[in-house]
């Protein structure tokens, strides 16, 4: 990590609807701008994703602030997203209303705002409105594209609403100082909406936590043993896709062909995958295991043979890095993915596993039947750390960051 200067770090404001205890990479960048002499506050809501309900421990009149390793935070009032679309739109809403509230009486003074803009675009409002009113400068991560996110995951159509929204994302974007896009699609997306001034959008991949690494303090002991293993972690939603995944295990036992598909995670699809599983009666080739801490991770992932991606046919995923991509390259995974897009891209440049058609189980099927017979998987493995080092790099990454925060 590089040290600390004698030079005053700013007082850095982070935006962030998502914040510790929920597990958001965001969290892993404030510690590191603390270590590295920053003053970090961020402002929140009260931790309820995925799940959808409040965190144990936390609620409207509960841990309204608090610190942690050294981050102030402050959460503001919000509804739960609970299961429905209703509440998730009133989910959004509530942040920015409260938001709106929160900045008109805030007496807090930072140098800069930092908008980490998972869904919802909304959040963003915020801080356009924080550092108007201070005049200081605006950073924005973005790592999902509004309005074609809405569009694809509430199947939203009406011309009138996409309109609208696209006017508020086009005036966050034009009020931002820098924007960084997680992909290199991601940024030509952007620049598309800031025309006039396209040198202010960066490419700035998400990089995986130090604690990322390969390991041979596995779980094996809670998992299947003597048989293939394909790991899936995180968010089970519907981007995710991951109805491929009963389809292709229905293929693979009429082949007599036996893996176990191993999902770590929760979210607001697994009541469905657990339902469509049970259906084409193959139970037996699945493993699921509720939500970890993310430092458990890496002991999951090198406990199987290959990691899994895949997310819904949509040209906005194709554009899109999913995060688990780093933590699994960094984990030394070789990667078998139902994906197309960025995602491909990455997995032919690394040669670091295969990656099938979106929806196609027959092919995805047909993949895995290869991989089993393959004797090079290890070096597959191998190929996805070395690009992960050399392309993701946390140090490098924060470092690049420090040289923008410094402007």
């Amino acid at each position: 990590m590089t040290e600390t200067t004698t030079e005053k770090k700013k007082h850095i404001l982070v935006v962030s609807q998502y914040f510790y205890p929920e597990p958001f990479r965001i969290n892993d960048m404030c510690q590191e701008w603390v270590k590295r002499g920053y003053k970090v506050t961020v402002l929140t809501g009260i931790p309820n994703y995925p799940e959808g309900k409040f965190y144990k421990g936390y609620g409207w009149c509960k841990k309204r602030k608090e610190t942690w390793n050294g981050i102030d935070i402050i959460r503001i009032p919000i509804i739960s997203r609970g299961k429905g679309k209703i509440r998730l739109v009133l989910n959004y809403y509530s942040f920015v209303i409260s938001g709106w509230f929160w900045k008109l009486f805030t007496r807090l003074k930072a140098d800069a705002v930092f908008t980490f803009e998972v869904s919802p675009m909304t959040q963003a409002l915020v801080p356009m409105w924080y550092s108007k009113r201070r005049k200081i400068p605006h950073y924005l991560y973005v790592q999902d594209l509004w309005p074609e996110n809405v569009q694809t995951v509430t199947g939203i159509n009406n011309k009138f609403i996409l309109k609208r929204i696209g006017k508020m994302v086009d005036k966050i974007y034009r009020r931002c100082d820098l924007i960084f896009g997680t992909s290199e699609s991601f940024v030509g997306e952007i620049q598309k909406r800031v025309y006039e001034n396209k040198e202010k959008v960066k490419y700035w991949p998400q990089y995986a936590e130090s604690f990322y690494q390969p390991t041979e303090n596995t779980k094996a002991d809670e998992l299947p043993c003597d048989v293939f293993k394909i790991i899936f972690t995180g968010n089970i939603g519907k981007a995710q896709g991951l109805d491929i995944l009963p389809k292709t295990a229905a293929v693979l036992k009429e082949r007599k062909t036996k893996v176990n598909f191993v999902i770590v995670g929760d979210g607001r699809e697994k009541e469905q995958l657990l339902n469509e599983i049970a259906e084409r009666g193959v139970e037996d080739y699945f493993t699921l295991i509720p939500r970890q801490p993310a430092e458990e991770i890496p002991a999951y992932l090198c406990a199987c043979d290959m990691a899994f991606v895949s997310y819904m046919d949509n040209p906005l995923w194709a554009n899109t890095i999913p995060a688990k991509m780093q933590s699994y390259m960094a984990c030394g995974m070789p990667i078998l993915a139902s994906a197309s897009g960025e995602t491909e891209k990455i997995i032919r440049e690394a040669n670091c596993g295969v990656c099938c058609e979106i929806g196609n189980e027959q092919a995805l099927a047909d993949a895995i039947c290869e991989l089993m017979q393959r004797s090079d998987i290890a070096v597959l493995g191998e190929n996805a750390k070395a690009y992960s080092d050399k392309y993701f790099d946390k140090t490098t990454l924060m470092d690049e960051m420090d040289t923008y925060l410094r402007r």
